[in-house]
């Protein structure tokens, strides 16, 4: 088993911004990289933001935030990550993208250092074939937001050697988290059962059996959900929801994973969500306002 002491996170959205925070947290040294400086910038002012927010909530002291802050850099250069012991890719939820990122990474990896993808739903396989290492590339699927969710799918590919499953296990552990293991097959677990439920809302609207409002409070009271699904697909992102949905109609070919026509609008709007200000909500007030 590879002893993991420095990780490399490609991406500092907000997926790989919380998984560099994590790890930082968790002890490890962090390298942290995104094509763009300017994202790169703002995902380390993210981290010390949020880890600024675990010392006043009392989840984290100053000393452990200080420790952390000391265990990460910024890297501006991709090669930087392929010196790593663990290589987790944390870029946007696009098949051909992530694949280019590991391509391009490849002739600079050292021979110790596995590969994990953070990918809500594309297959592990598919995306370890364009490696030199698919026995030691893994899916790591950490929940959304990083630093609060306790759990992480552990989703081997169909190469995935044991040395690999076990370390990745290990490492997952060390981090605080709780791993639950899923078989590679489109979106895994979590997914496939929640953004169905999410896309079966939006039809929900669409169908108008009820409105955004009502249909939000319908789950929250009605089912005990801490936020209504369309909420919940705004903060996601509705871009990514759409993309589950995509992987999840083209890889099991089932008609109960098509994508409602309404869901398609609004990434085509670019109503993504939080994110772009307008989804389900308008955002730009000071109280979010249903926008159906």
């Amino acid at each position: 088993m590879v002893q993991i002491k420095q990780v490399g996170v490609i991406g500092a959205g907000q997926m790989g911004t919380g998984i560099a925070h994590v790890c930082a947290l968790g002890g490890y040294d962090v390298l942290l990289h995104d094509v763009s400086r300017e994202r790169l910038d703002a995902g380390m002012e993210t981290i010390k933001r949020n880890l600024s927010r675990q010392v006043v909530r009392g989840i984290i002291d100053q000393a452990a935030m200080d420790a952390a802050l000391g265990h990460i850099k910024p890297a501006a250069e991709l090669q930087s990550i392929g010196k790593t012991d663990l290589a987790i890719e944390a870029a946007t939820e696009d098949e051909e993208v992530k694949k280019t990122i590991f391509k391009a990474l490849q002739p600079h990896l050292a021979d110790k250092t596995l590969l994990a993808s953070n990918t809500s739903s594309i297959s592990i396989t598919r995306l370890a074939s364009v490696t030199d290492r698919p026995e030691r590339f893994i899916g790591l699927h950490f929940m959304n937001p990083a630093p609060l969710m306790k759990l992480v799918e552990i989703i081997r590919g169909i190469a995935t050697d044991a040395p690999t499953y076990e370390t990745a296990v290990e490492f997952t552990k060390s981090l605080g988290k709780t791993t639950a293991n899923a078989e590679d097959f489109p979106a895994f677990i979590v997914n496939r059962i929640l953004v169905p439920m999410i896309n079966e809302a939006i039809y929900t609207l669409y169908e108008g059996v009820g409105t955004v409002e009502a249909i939000d409070t319908a789950m929250r009271l009605g089912a005990n959900h801490p936020m209504g699904p369309l909420e919940l697909g705004d903060f996601i992102g509705l871009d990514t929801v759409l993309s589950i949905m995509n992987v999840l109609y083209d890889g099991l070919s089932d008609s109960k994973y098509r994508p409602c026509p309404l869901l398609v609008k609004y990434v085509e709007a670019g109503w993504l969500g939080r994110k772009a200000g307008r989804g389900f909500y308008d955002y730009r007030g000071e109280t979010p306002v249903p926008t159906r």
